[in-house]
């Protein structure tokens, strides 16, 4: 029981580091306009990093995926939008959709 203060610290320290900003997130949040350019902006930026990670997966992957051709990679992105798209815009369609043609794929050829 006598290093628990630094797990106690830590804890604390990295539920203060969070946090804070979450909440002040809510509460600028609560503030704003649906159309104003701030949220437009934040919109714009939350897209783009989601974009960033799909592509390094796509280009730049690691594990199992980076043994997979190009192909079957840019293949399960975009049936996975035809996913999407076909599936009323909903998410889950397009996620599920695309893990299944790669792992179709990955198992046409031999993985």
């Amino acid at each position: 029981m006598e290093g628990w203060w630094a797990y106690v610290f830590i804890a604390v320290g990295g539920w203060l580091a969070t946090d804070i900003w979450r909440w002040l997130g809510v509460i600028a949040g609560n503030r704003l306009r649906e159309d104003s350019e701030a949220l437009n902006w934040v919109r714009a930026v939350a897209t783009a990093l989601v974009a960033a990670v799909i592509a390094k997966l796509i280009l730049y992957p690691t594990g199992v995926l980076a043994q997979s051709p190009l192909w079957l990679r840019m293949a399960a992105v975009i049936l996975g939008a035809f996913g999407f798209f076909l599936g009323r815009q909903k998410p889950a369609a397009g996620i599920a959709t695309a893990i299944a043609v790669l792992a179709a794929g990955l198992w046409w050829l031999g993985f």
